[in-house]
């Protein structure tokens, strides 16, 4: 079908009375939680979006048998991805028409072209509409390519389209980091109708990613606003990942306050929050379950969880708690579960005691490979690890999955094709050759727009600098060009920001590298807040291929085939998950703490020094933060170690934590 546009007003459809009326869902009992508005929470956030699918559906086809039209608010940005996906599916093989649907997008940057790549226009177009047949003419995008003084008519007429619509049966959210519903910043009350609006800092640096640098995402944009989304009968926000369960938090449990604008969905007799595990890590009923409800305390994981709390709150190491502690924080119930203070807090210091792994006890002589999802990630996460490992003769390789080209500045490309030119008669080049491919390579970076995407020389020379730093990085810890694998996975290499789906060839290539070098040991990157979602990416086809490889070899050790050393133990790799540049692995979850000297940290400083370009100002550094990655990972890691001092562990200077597993979770 033809490109998505917003039609006038003479197109728009008139529905008969409205037949569908979503059912309510109840509130968790005031006992059980903290939450002011119900939240479901999918242990997968596939789960999450054929739910939300299987919602829509619903509607579509209760709409469809009543003869009335469905009428859907729809967002953009990575988490509805999944939901429309599931929908294209339902098209393509259940038959799920969309002939009886008017949709409205929520909002649109300004200015913004309808075919530029960061257009919502394109992004609705590329992963929904050309792949189902909702009608042209029922679709409404609002639009960010007009003048300024048309702007605020157009909102206006996106107001009556949908009332005369009969208004949004159903409404999809997302949900930034700045609690905002559509682009309604901090500051946006129930009033707000669709309008234009000036972007928040944190907003436009988490667009970063998508612009290529924060300079060229646009300051304003046109939305929806809060009062135009509550008028919707239904609200279904959707929310993944690690990064959202802060605001994810705040939504939920605290009172509804204009800094952040989703809280306003409280008020909503039909709204409801869809989150994945991750995302809900920080309500109170996942995180402090016990100050809500009744836990059971035979569960080691909560009876350690609850005693570490107590201990930051009152600020005791865990052998100087006393049951006055306990019984003024509510646990009274946890000490007689297990059978007493003294018993209680033994057991949990003990626990903690036996995961510091000192580098004497890390694998020896094995075969290892790293996964680092960009060429940088092994020694920001576990440059600590990394030299352990080689310390101890492992035969270890670092399996870099995509080239992290997009993080390249052009000033990077240019210093570095001047040193090309600069050294021909050194390495006995063509001085006019080189010279000339140059200048066509300069005159390309001259000639491209704001957050156009890269020549594909550009892009192999972008990639091809995150390549030579990883090396520099590895030699630090004493590897060499040998140790060094360069997936150069097929998802990432799309020159954009946003990336392909995850594939078989993408799968195909972990897989033949496991069964290549049959690792003892795997490290994973765990940590799923990156903010592109690039380490999402890569932990799902790790794991893939890894329930593939594991399959093969339990088969391999039924049959009774395979050295008898094999089959006298678990066969799969052990699995060590661990975290990036944006958070560490909480204390009572992490299973293996490293602790690192002064001159380890060190060490892995000048490692992580060896990336230049992401050294000074990386392209992509994250929101909120604005330290350099070598400052959060020492920041990080001498936290992590006060922490467990704190707890009364053996002091260290630094740590670095890891959950190890034989299946990814």
């Amino acid at each position: 079908m033809g490109a998505a546009h917003t039609p006038s007003v003479a197109h728009a459809m008139t529905p008969s009375p409205i037949a569908y009326s979503a059912p309510r869902r109840p509130a968790p009992a005031p006992s059980q939680s903290a939450e002011r508005v119900p939240v479901l929470i999918f242990d997968e956030p596939s789960e999450l979006a054929r739910q939300a699918a299987r919602q829509v559906r619903t509607l579509i086809e209760a709409k469809a048998a009543a003869g009335d039209h469905a009428v859907l608010g729809l967002p953009t940005g990575s988490t509805p991805i999944g939901v429309y996906q599931e929908l294209i599916r339902m098209h393509r093989e259940e038959g799920l028409s969309f002939q009886n649907v008017i949709t409205f997008n929520i909002d649109e940057y300004v200015p913004m072209k309808p075919d530029s790549l960061q257009s919502y226009h394109r992004f609705m177009r590329e992963n929904f509409f050309d792949h189902v047949d909702v009608p042209e003419e029922n679709i409404h995008i609002p639009r960010g390519d007009l003048p300024a003084e048309q702007i605020e008519q157009h909102a206006a007429e996106y107001e009556r389209l949908i009332q005369r619509a009969g208004g949004m049966d159903l409404i999809l959210l997302g949900i930034g980091r700045s609690g905002h519903i559509g682009f309604n910043e901090p500051g946006s009350t129930p009033e707000d109708r669709t309008r234009l609006i000036v972007l928040d800092e944190i907003t436009r640096k988490d667009a970063a990613s998508d612009f290529f640098e924060e300079k060229y995402v646009p300051r304003e944009a046109i939305t929806m606003g809060v009062g135009t989304i509550l008028d919707a009968r239904e609200i279904i926000l959707m929310a993944t990942g690690e990064h959202k369960a802060p605001i994810v938090r705040q939504a939920v449990e605290e009172p509804p306050t204009p800094q952040v604008s989703a809280a306003y969905l409280q008020n909503h007799q039909n709204a409801t929050f869809y989150v994945d595990r991750a995302a809900a890590s920080e309500l109170t009923r996942e995180k402090t379950p016990w100050l809500v409800r009744r836990v059971d305390w035979e569960q080691e994981d909560a009876a350690k969880r609850a005693v570490i709390w107590l201990s930051k709150k009152v600020k005791k190491s865990i052998l100087r708690l006393e049951a006055a502690d306990f019984h003024r924080n509510g646990l009274h119930d946890l000490v007689h579960a297990r059978g007493g203070v003294d018993e209680l807090c033994r057991s949990v210091f003990e626990d903690l005691r036996k995961r510091v792994l000192y580098k004497h006890r890390v694998p020896k002589r094995k075969k290892v490979i790293l996964f680092s999802p960009h060429p940088d990630d092994d020694v920001i996460s576990m440059g600590g690890m990394l030299h352990a490992l080689v310390q101890n003769r492992n035969d270890v390789t670092v399996a870099y999955m995509t080239n992290g080209s997009v993080a390249v500045f052009d000033e990077d490309v240019r210093r570095h094709l001047r040193f090309v030119e600069m050294t021909t008669g050194v390495m006995g080049s063509d001085a006019g050759e080189v010279s000339q491919r140059v200048d066509k390579i300069m005159s390309d970076l001259d000639a491209k727009k704001p957050a156009e995407v890269d020549t594909p020389e550009v892009q192999e020379i972008k990639a091809t600098i995150r390549y030579t730093e990883a090396i520099a990085g590895i030699e630090v810890m004493g590897l060499g060009p040998e140790n060094a694998r360069f997936l150069d996975m097929p998802f990432y290499k799309t020159g954009r920001v946003k990336k392909d789906p995850i594939g078989e060839d993408d799968v195909q290539i972990i897989l033949d590298l496991f069964n290549e070098l049959q690792p003892d040991h795997i490290y994973v990157a765990g940590d799923l807040s990156d903010p592109h979602g690039t380490h999402r990416m890569c932990y799902f086809a790790i794991r893939q291929a890894l329930e593939r490889y594991n399959e093969e070899l339990l088969a391999e050790a039924a049959s009774g085939d395979g050295a008898p050393a094999k089959r006298s133990k678990d066969p799969r790799p052990l699995v060590w998950l661990y975290r990036g540049a944006w958070q560490e692995w909480e204390v009572d979850r992490a299973d293996v703490f490293l602790p690192m000297s002064k001159a380890d940290l060190d060490l892995k400083i000048e490692a992580i020094y060896k990336h230049e370009s992401q050294k000074d100002r990386a392209l992509f550094p994250g929101a909120y933060d604005e330290r350099e990655f070598w400052q959060r990972a020492r920041d990080r890691n001498t936290s992590t170690a006060k922490e467990l001092d704190a707890l009364g562990l053996p002091e260290g200077y630094a740590m670095e934590a890891f959950v190890t597993v034989h299946e990814m979770p």
